[in-house]
Formats: C-alpha cells, sequence, structure tokens
C-alpha cells in the first residue's frame, strides 16, 4: 500500500464537466478509487465527472442504465426479415416478369442480362448478410483496475461503460440496441438489424453501392420490357406539333398522348403491373439509397464516421479532405497509390 497509495493520494484529477466554481476548503474534498488503475483520487465534492491524473481514465458517476433491449432486438429481427423476403420478392418477380420478354427479343440478349442479375443478385445478397449477421467491431481487451499492470496514460480518455461493466475506448460506443459496445461505430441501421463498425462497415458500404446499381440495372429493364408488351395506344401522332408555335394546341396533343397512355394501362396484363411495379419501387429505393451511399462517402471521404462527425460539429476539429481515405478505407493495396495524383497522397487515415 505503500507506494500504490501514495501515488494514488498524489494524483491529482482533472474535472471535466459540471464543473463550478466553488469557496469550498480542501477540507472537503472527498477521496475515491479510479475505476481504471484502482489508485485512490482525491477529487472535490461537487464533481461528477473526474479524470485520473495517472492513468487517464474518465469516471462518470450517477450513470443511469436502462438495459431493456428486448423490444429493440425484437424489432431489428423483424426488419431483417422484411427486407430479406422484400429482396428475395424483388429478384423472383423481376425473373417472371422481364426475361420471359427479354428472352424473346434475343437468346443471346436473355443469357446476358440473366449472368447479370445473377451477379448483382449474389453481391447485393451477400454483402447484405455479411453486414447484417457479422459482429460490427468488438474493442479489443485491455487490462484495467489494477495499479501495477496500468501504466500512467495508459487508459488516456477512456470511460468505464456501466452497460458491458468493461472499459471503454474514446473511438467506441456503445449501442443499446444491440446491448454492446462497437468499435469506430458509425450508425445502428435498422435494416440490417446490426450496427455500423470496423468490422462490417465496408460490407454495409459494398451492399449500398450493389444495391444502388441494381436497382439503376432493373429501372431500366422493366421500363425497356414494358415497352414491348404495352398495349397499343390511340393517339394523335407529335408530327402534328411540326410547324405549330401555339402553347395551347402543344399542351392539347400532350395530354392526349398521356391520357391515352393512362388509358392502355387498364389493359395491362399481370406481367406488365408487376413491370410497373419494379420500375417504380426500384426508382424509390434506388434514389434514396444513392443519397445515403452519397452521406457514407463523404465522411469516409473526411476520415470520420458519422457519429464522430456529430461529436466534432461543434468543436473547432477540421479533418484533412482527402482520397486516400478512401483507398485505405476499402483495403486496396498500397501500390494502387502510385496512380493517384500527388495532392491525394497524405498520410490522413481513416481511423478504424
Amino acid at each position: 500500500m505503500d507506494f500504490a497509495s501514495s501515488a494514488g493520494r498524489s494524483s491529482d484529477y482533472d474535472a471535466v464537466e459540471g464543473e463550478e466554481d466553488h469557496s469550498a476548503s480542501a477540507s472537503e474534498d472527498r477521496e475515491t478509487n479510479c475505476w481504471g488503475c484502482g489508485l485512490r483520487v482525491s477529487v472535490s465534492a461537487y464533481a461528477t465527472v473526474f479524470k485520473c491524473g495517472w492513468c487517464g481514465a474518465i469516471t462518470k458517476e450517477h450513470v443511469v442504465k436502462n438495459d431493456n433491449i428486448r423490444l429493440r432486438r425484437w424489432l431489428d429481427r423483424c426488419f431483417v426479415i422484411i427486407v430479406i423476403t422484400f429482396m428475395l420478392f424483388f429478384i423472383c418477380a423481376g425473373v417472371w416478369a422481364i426475361y420471359p420478354v427479354v428472352f424473346s427479343i434475343s437468346y443471346f440478349c436473355g443469357v446476358f442480362h440473366l449472368s447479370i442479375a445473377v451477379i448483382l443478385s449474389i453481391c447485393t445478397l451477400s454483402s447484405f448478410c455479411l453486414s447484417a449477421f457479422q459482429p460490427a467491431g468488438v474493442p479489443p481487451m485491455i487490462v484495467w483496475g489494477s495499479y501495477p499492470a496500468v501504466g500512467q496514460g495508459g487508459l488516456e480518455n477512456y470511460t468505464f461503460c456501466h452497460y458491458c461493466s468493461k472499459p471503454k475506448s474514446p473511438v467506441a460506443h456503445h449501442c443499446r440496441s444491440c446491448g454492446t459496445c462497437v468499435l469506430d461505430m458509425d450508425h445502428h441501421c435498422p435494416f440490417i438489424g446490426n450496427c455500423v463498425g470496423a468490422a462490417n462497415h465496408r460490407c454495409f458500404i459494398l451492399f449500398l453501392i450493389s444495391t444502388v446499381i441494381s436497382t439503376l440495372y432493373v429501372a431500366i429493364v422493366t421500363s425497356y420490357s414494358a415497352l414491348h408488351i404495352w398495349p397499343p395506344l390511340e393517339h394523335r401522332s407529335l408530327n402534328q406539333l411540326t410547324g405549330f408555335a401555339n402553347p395551347e394546341f402543344i399542351f392539347g396533343v400532350l395530354k392526349d398522348n398521356i391520357l391515352s397512355f393512362l388509358r392502355s394501362a387498364v389493359f395491362l396484363s399481370a406481367r406488365g403491373v408487376v413491370l410497373v411495379y419494379l420500375f417504380i419501387a426500384s426508382f424509390s429505393v434506388g434514389t434514396g439509397l444513392s443519397v445515403l451511399l452519397w452521406q457514407q462517402l463523404s465522411y469516409i471521404y473526411v476520415g470520420k464516421t458519422y457519429l464522430s462527425h456529430l461529436s466534432a460539429v461543434d468543436s473547432d476539429e477540421v479533418m484533412e479532405r482527402d482520397c486516400q481515405n478512401l483507398v485505405r478505407f476499402f483495403g486496396f493495396p498500397y501500390k494502387t497509390a502510385v496512380y493517384l495524383p500527388s495532392y491525394w497522397k497524405s498520410r490522413k487515415a481513416h481511423k478504424r
């Protein structure tokens, strides 16, 4: 107790928040144990958050726990089942509605488009399963709670997770939906029923890329197939617009063509109705996921995650924008950097 106790009493505390100026004397200070190294630290009687001067661990007192995560997990599983069902329906309905039309045009065209559909389906389903069913990123084990084992600054800015009952690094966050701490957490996605973290962030981005490409492909092929099976239209030819500059006449001709197109939709076959649904669904889903993909890539470009971006909003921290962050994120070989322009080559990395 000799050296450990004296070291503990000699280590000063650093209050990090919730501290006010008080006229209390030193006799009103209290002593407590640091959770990180186990040493005794003297803190103000009014401090609820303090930092150990030896190991750097941050202690937060009076933390209210809420461990009711069963409902969140149940909802996540429901979302995953719904998404998988929708993806399988999308694939099966597309094969049933599109490829008889494509094969009727040309056998080679049908085989070519069917091969593309199989490749996109495998990529989308595999990347979804990898991002949904593998752990998002478990923080590494670290020694804590014992003074001889924990060196000076060994737990700098670490906090104690009262849910997991273990240290939590500054780049880790506790997800109350998953019930665990996640390293380099980006966000919790209900559609994959999992967090997006260090271990599955790349799979999640690949899932978004493959889904956006797939929905774009489906929108193009369904519109092309629908035009081949659409009922004949009764309308005035647009060639009548030649030589006329009257806006009312142009609007009338366009209106007649649009109404004729809509009236003909009543005589669509079941295959045509499915093609229309696939086009609308692929266009809407692809648009939404394109925005999400752009947002994710913009965060990776500046070496951040969504949560780190939120925490840096009120700070003066300026991150360096660098395409090398994208190269390192996707795990390309180092030789790839040789082919990048010189202003892309920097030491900035996406911290994981």
